[in-house]
């Protein structure tokens, strides 16, 4: 087969002979296992490998597998719910036959060491241990592969897709092909703040293959979007100011995606290097530059003030004040950005987006382009991860902007690294805590200042720190709260979105606090946590009274039983508790929309207005419509585009469940009378069972309003760590409020995931920057934990019902890694005595226990 020089195996696999299966996640690193082969028998990953070294090789991928083997694997990932996102999982999938062709019988450990190689950011590698355990068992005749066909509420329905996101035929973005398709390639700021003096494009445009380079001249509409602020420009013209090393200088395209990349090289951008804002703390203060022109470094500042804190201090029993410090995050999501725009029949575009809201990725590309919407069609593909940060647009305008100007199909794909420099991040945040409790370790009052780095621009950035002012006591009852939480722009990567939103760096230094108090009192760390949670009726930070569905002292009853046993083996344990919205809330109007169309076919379309991106949305709106409509699961087929205008935000703040759910219950509600009238789904052929739902109910943080409600629902949890007697993770026990757990299956796994994601963020990730650089790309020095890495984890299920749910249910996205962190370092301060107040813990026992995280030393 034909290639060019520079080519890797993978390229050649994927862009010359169409094998999807082998996923690009980290060319050329080789670290997260995404583009598997067998190679002569041997387990190889592919990005890595040049292809001429593959001549005369015998290369086996998913495709090559006996289709009774395909079969199996797919079944036994689904039937264990070893899946997600699924983009990780076909490399996994043909290690695993790998593995039980050489050992038919591995255990968990064998099993876990094997795929060390492949990055899972999704599941924590729980369920595909379970998955590849039952593969084996099948094939020895021991187990019957059965995955749940059909179901409503509370049944573990099969994933949908899920056997072709096994096999990788389920296509993501970069899967997509068209004819005569373009491919784009971006040229990115080579300092995190200069000024652009000339963009020569003329080299690159000599190279054979390659169409035209793009500049911010090229663009006809407006240039700058953003979903609150409009400050974030798609280019950066001439005589502009870059703000990040992720800004878009140029985009590159040519009829060959090696082609145009090679062609970045050769544009020539000239620079003056300005002094970037590289501290939150500094960018404050008078003369520090400037990282918006004429625009203050402050993007926000929320204030939470409730009774006398300085008071009730004085008068404590007990006090504790400490400075936490916590770091910036990487999403890592598998799936490399990835946008494909499609030139229609009478002129119109349609854009292939893994946003995780595709009606705000219209607004913002039509604006981009000087186009009305109705001219440009958008729909979902389901993404190979996201948690938060796909909210922001990358490059979902650039390919767009290629198809308009060219009249022909573009895409434009990021490298990992690329990636890593463009989108938001979780905030490093600062806290200045000070919290006090009377003589039997009743809080009495919390005192709070926070400073988070939002990064280049604004994105959600103010909410976020919004979110932790919100959050700053925890799931607990405290009269006298005063926080003050900002949002500060820097030349740094921005920050936005991540899984957690804010709460999780408010619940480390707030759990941290309640165990130096309960030490201080002299009393248990369950106790004080007991005599603390909140119960129905009581008031939440943020001046809301709880009204309904408080679980988190049903989640401390059922981890005592865990606590005290691990106790009575003289382990060292961790507790911590958290809480987490569901719904941004906040004054926000925010929707759920559905739309049912019933088919020719008999089959139902399931429209809504949220992303599904691993978490299982779309599964769950299913079994919501089956559990109303008494109509099969398998007859419906879900749908994210935008044949219906179903507008409502980002897929965030753990609502897509909540208010989805809502929409579709409501719905097939319709679809239900309809059928019992005596109709058949034949007769309904062609109609459309519409709702939408609206919640406008919560009241903006620090309004003075009569009855207020910042969120309509929250979801609770207690967590406990349990340290062998080296101070490594022995044991996680998880016990999470889920309201009602729809699927529990797929619960648990996204319980299990999100605790996989706190224990890198407690022990080993970190994305370190140097004058706005990130000074590593590398999967395993950005810290995420492998298989190998993964202690035991279990997870307790508590189902207390909430009224504004569908079915009782409440969001479960987020909550899974709040509580995280703080009982790492509570189960470490019992193991060694030493207080970390620093994400992440490196020098701890535990985290130097992690095979990731750590970079070479130089010299």
């Amino acid at each position: 087969m034909p290639y060019s020089p520079g080519e890797t195996l993978l390229d050649v696999l994927r862009n010359r002979a169409g094998i999807t299966s082998v996923k690009n996640g980290c060319q050329p690193q080789g670290q997260c296992g995404c583009c598997l082969a067998l190679i002569d028998g041997n387990a190889k990953v592919t990005c890595a490998m040049p292809a001429e070294k593959a001549e005369g090789k015998e290369i086996v991928t998913l495709e090559g597998l006996t289709a009774e083997q395909r079969e199996q694997t797919a079944q036994a990932f689904v039937a264990a719910a070893g899946l997600q996102c699924g983009f990780c999982i076909p490399g996994l999938a043909l290690r695993a036959n790998h593995l039980l062709h050489k050992n038919p019988t591995p255990t968990r450990d064998e099993i876990a060491r094997a795929i060390d190689v492949h990055l899972c950011r999704c599941t924590g590698y729980v369920k595909i241990i379970d998955a590849i355990e039952l593969l084996g068992r099948a094939r020895r005749g021991e187990a019957e592969l059965a995955p749940v066909e059909d179901g409503g509420v509370g049944t573990s329905l099969r994933r949908y897709r899920g056997s072709e996101l096994t096999l990788g035929t389920r296509p993501y973005v970069d899967d997509m092909r068209r004819e005569g398709m373009l491919h784009g390639a971006v040229v990115l700021s080579a300092h995190a703040k200069a000024e652009v003096l000339a963009i020569d494009g003329s080299a690159a445009e000599s190279l054979p293959g390659v169409v035209r380079v793009l500049t911010a001249a090229d663009v006809p509409g407006e240039r700058y979007y953003g979903l609150i602020e409009q400050d974030w420009p798609g280019l950066i013209a001439v005589g502009e100011q870059t703000r990040c090393v992720g800004d878009v200088i140029a985009v590159v395209v040519a009829d060959d995606p090696v082609v145009a990349r090679q062609a970045v090289e050769l544009v020539e951008v000239s620079y003056r290097p300005l002094t970037p804002a590289v501290d939150a703390e500094q960018a404050q203060l008078p003369g520090a530059p400037q990282v918006h022109p004429g625009r203050s470094n402050t993007l926000s500042c929320s204030k939470i003030v409730r009774g006398d804190v300085d008071q009730a201090l004085a008068k404590s029993a007990h006090r504790v004040k400490e400075r936490f410090v916590t770091q910036r995050i990487e999403h890592l999501f598998l799936e490399p950005e990835s946008a494909l725009a499609d030139v229609l029949s009478d002129g119109r575009l349609r854009l292939y987006t893994q946003g995780q809201g595709i009606f705000d990725d219209r607004r913002q590309v039509a604006a981009f382009l000087g186009i009305d919407e109705e001219l440009l069609e958008v729909e979902l593909v389901p993404n190979g991860g996201a948690f938060g940060g796909k909210e922001d647009m990358s490059i979902q305008a650039h390919a767009a902007l290629i198809a308009h100007l060219l009249q022909r199909p573009a895409k434009v794909t990021l490298s990992r690294e690329e990636s890593i420099r463009m989108h938001p991040k979780r905030h490093p945040i600062t806290m200045d805590y000070e919290v006090g409790c009377d003589e039997k370790g009743r809080l009495t009052a919390v005192k709070a200042v926070m400073i988070g780095d939002t990064g280049a621009y604004a994105s959600v950035g103010a909410k976020v720190l919004e979110r932790a002012a919100g959050h700053g006591t925890g799931p607990y009852r405290v009269d006298n709260v005063s926080i003050e939480a900002t949002a500060v722009y820097t030349n740094n990567p921005p920050c936005g979105a991540m899984r957690g939103f804010g709460a999780n760096q408010a619940h480390f230094a707030m759990e941290s606090c309640l165990d130096m108090l309960a030490e201080k009192v002299g009393i248990d760390p369950w106790q004080i946590r007991w005599d603390n949670a909140l119960e129905v009726g009581d008031t939440f930070s943020t001046g809301q009274v709880l009204d309904k569905s408080v679980g988190i002292k049903k989640t401390l009853e059922a981890i005592k039983p865990h606590y005290d046993r691990a106790k009575l083996a003289n382990k060292a344990v961790g507790l911590a508790c958290g809480l987490k919205n569901t719904g941004i809330g906040n004054g926000a109007k925010e929707w759920g929309k559905a739309r049912l169309v019933v088919e020719r076919d008999g089959m139902i379309s399931l429209y809504n207005g949220y992303t599904e991106m691993g978490q299982g949305l779309l599964t769950v709106l299913t079994q919501f419509a089956a559990e109303v409509s008494g109509v099969p699961a398998w007859r419906f087929v879900p749908k994210v585009d935008s044949t219906f205008a179903l507008g409502c935000g980002q897929t965030t703040g753990s609502r897509a469940t909540l208010f989805g759910g809502r929409a579709v219950v409501s719905a097939a509600e319709k679809l239900k009378a309809a059928l019992d009238s005596g109709m058949q789904l034949a007769d309904l052929a062609g109609q459309v069972f519409a709702a939408d739902v609206l919640i406008d109910d919560t009241t903006p943080l620090g309004a003075a309003a009569a009855r207020i409600k910042t969120h309509t629902s929250f979801g609770y949890a207690t967590q406990l760590c349990v340290l062998d007697a080296d101070g490594r993770i022995e044991r996680f026990v998880a016990a999470h409020d889920v309201g009602r757990a729809v699927n529990p299956d797929l619960c648990v796994g996204q319980i299990q995931g999100s605790i996989h994601m706190g224990l890198g963020y407690a022990l080993t990730e970190a994305l370190d920057c140097e004058q706005g650089m990130p000074v590593s790309f590398k999967l395993r020095e950005i810290g995420v934990l492998r298989a190998r890495d993964m202690p035991e984890v279990e997870v307790l299920l508590i189902e207390e019902h909430e009224p504004e749910g569908p079915f009782g249910a409440k969001g479960v996205g987020e909550i899974g890694l709040v509580p995280t962190a703080g009982a790492v370092g509570n189960a470490l301060y019992a193991f060694d005595g030493v207080r970390r107040t620093r994400l992440p813990m490196k020098d701890s026992p535990a985290g130097q226990a992690m095979s990731v995280g750590r970079r070479p030393k130089q010299g």
